[in-house]
């Protein structure tokens, strides 16, 4: 999409910031060693003990999660509800949840794998889940897949109905955020018509081939129920790609891996920091009281938050149901088809680079919101972006950079010592990637898991091209998309080849 208006300075300033500190990051090493060597040690020295750290706290949490997960499990939330719950109106069978399913050239299976899954769930009753396919008027063939779904599942559910977005509306950017804006007003509508206060009714967004776990809608609705805050919290579930990850080729397999024990480690953030990612849910007055999702942005998500974060005085949080969903890893039908995938899947999560200026600037125009709160939210976006794009470079690269452009340098105790402190800290932080990999295989399905000895043996094998693959299918696409930013360029929504 092109632009529309023309940027302020100030805009393109905060654009260009989230690039500038990665490429400053990446060549530090370089033209620093050469004038301020010591300076640059102990910088790289500091961030290998943030990486110790964070790789030790990941491991730690994640672990920790899967036992939450396996202990959320075992909970009968109906019946947990009529032990906790105190007298309100927010009984257990007066709740409604809206499900909004955004889609573009899905195939009718693939949907309907994902409508089983809500078919599927426990402890509730399924009239109480109304879902809508958020199809685009654009896809070829969406009329009748939606007609042939929703013959086959409307008794399942209290609604099931499609809702097709128009094509081309000015002013708004094709992909997820503008369908399930559509769709959710659509959805409103129908509220009305049917006289269900939006006052008990969540929304859900997923993503087409989400896999929803069986108690993940018994559960909202519990702690939907229970929350005298309900109305300022989206609730958040772990995201895992097990719906074919015995399919994908190794690097996104391992990537996909070392993902899923971050986002269960980051599901308890003790500071609360959380944002919401790719399927979440929120109460649909929560959703409109800013108005839907933007049109104008691609990732959704954490700008979604951002949007509520702001408009209610930076009360609004994240709460974490530990019952994982599962989705598709990027797919394609051939191996390098699928390396593609996952570069402009990576590229596209990480153009929410954008959300970091729009948080800058929501900042100052919302003094009311504590100081501290707005740092620290704009400072865990910096924090998340810069590491993504430079990590590789700084944890492959930098204790021998400044040696190799300054020998001088490599003659003083310092620079002696830096390479080896780093080999240390880096080899001791397998420990905890161990951990991870053992949480992955302990929450993978039957099908996900290894099938044979030798299968085993081959994926353990494979974890030794991790600093190789990780650069082009995750640090590369992060630069990428931040230096597009800087640059001045947009990105458009890019559909992937489907399988």
């Amino acid at each position: 999409m092109k632009e529309t208006h023309k940027k302020s300075k100030f805009d393109r300033l905060l654009e260009i910031l989230p690039g500038l500190f990665a490429w400053g990051v990446i060549i530090a090493p370089a033209v620093g060693g050469l004038f301020i060597p010591e300076v640059i040690a102990y910088g790289i020295m500091l961030f290998i003990i943030y990486w110790f750290l964070k790789s030790f706290k990941s491991a730690f949490f994640s672990m920790l999660g899967y036992l939450m997960v396996r202990e959320w499990e075992k909970i009968d939330w109906h019946d947990k509800w009529k032990k906790d719950d105190t007298p309100g109106k927010y009984s257990w069978d007066n709740l409604r949840h809206v499900i909004i399913v955004p889609n573009y050239n899905e195939t009718e299976e693939k949907l309907s794998k994902s409508l089983d899954a809500f078919s599927a769930q426990k402890q509730i009753n399924k009239k109480n889940l109304y879902v809508f396919l958020a199809m685009e008027e654009r896809a070829e063939g969406s009329v009748e897949r939606a007609k042939n779904l929703v013959a086959r599942y409307k008794n399942k559910f209290g609604l099931l109905m499609a809702t097709f977005h128009p094509k081309d509306i000015p002013g708004e950017i094709k992909g997820k955020a503008s369908n399930e804006a559509y769709a959710a007003k659509v959805a409103r509508k129908v509220l009305s018509d049917m006289h269900v206060p939006i006052e008990f009714v969540t929304v859900t967004s997923c993503d087409a081939d989400a896999r929803f776990h069986p108690l993940y809608f018994s559960a909202l609705t519990y702690h939907f129920a229970i929350n005298p805050q309900r109305f300022l919290r989206f609730w958040q579930s772990p995201i895992l790609w097990y719906n074919n990850l015995h399919r994908v080729p190794f690097p996104i397999k391992m990537l996909g891996v070392i993902g899923h024990a971050i986002h269960l480690s980051d599901l308890q953030e003790p500071s609360r920091l959380i944002f919401n990612y790719s399927c979440y849910s929120l109460s649909f007055k929560l959703l409109e009281s800013v108005g839907y999702w933007h049109t104008d942005i691609i990732p959704e998500d954490w700008h979604l938050f951002l949007q509520t974060f702001f408009t209610h005085s930076g009360k609004v949080e994240v709460e974490s149901l530990y019952l994982p969903t599962h989705i598709d890893a990027p797919e394609a039908k051939t191996w390098l088809g699928s390396l593609k995938n996952r570069y402009e899947q990576c590229k596209r999560h990480a153009w929410g680079a954008t959300d970091i200026p729009y948080a800058i600037k929501e900042s100052i125009a919302h003094k009311e919101i504590p100081i501290f709160a707005r740092i620290m939210r704009i400072l865990k976006m910096f924090e998340t972006h810069l590491v993504w794009s430079t990590n590789w470079f700084i944890l492959t690269l930098g204790a021998t950079v400044p040696l190799i452009v300054n020998p001088a340098f490599s003659r003083t105790s310092l620079g002696y010592n830096l390479p080896k402190m780093a080999e240390t800290v880096l080899t001791i932080c397998l420990l905890a990637l161990f951990v991870m990999i053992i949480v992955d295989l302990l929450l993978r399905p039957k099908e996900a898991k290894p099938a044979t000895f030798f299968s085993a043996i081959k994926e353990i094998v494979q974890w030794v091209t991790l600093p190789i693959v990780s650069l082009p299918l995750s640090v590369l696409p992060g630069l990428h998309a931040q230096t597009m930013l800087m640059a001045g360029k947009r990105m458009e929504y890019k559909v992937t080849e489907k399988v």
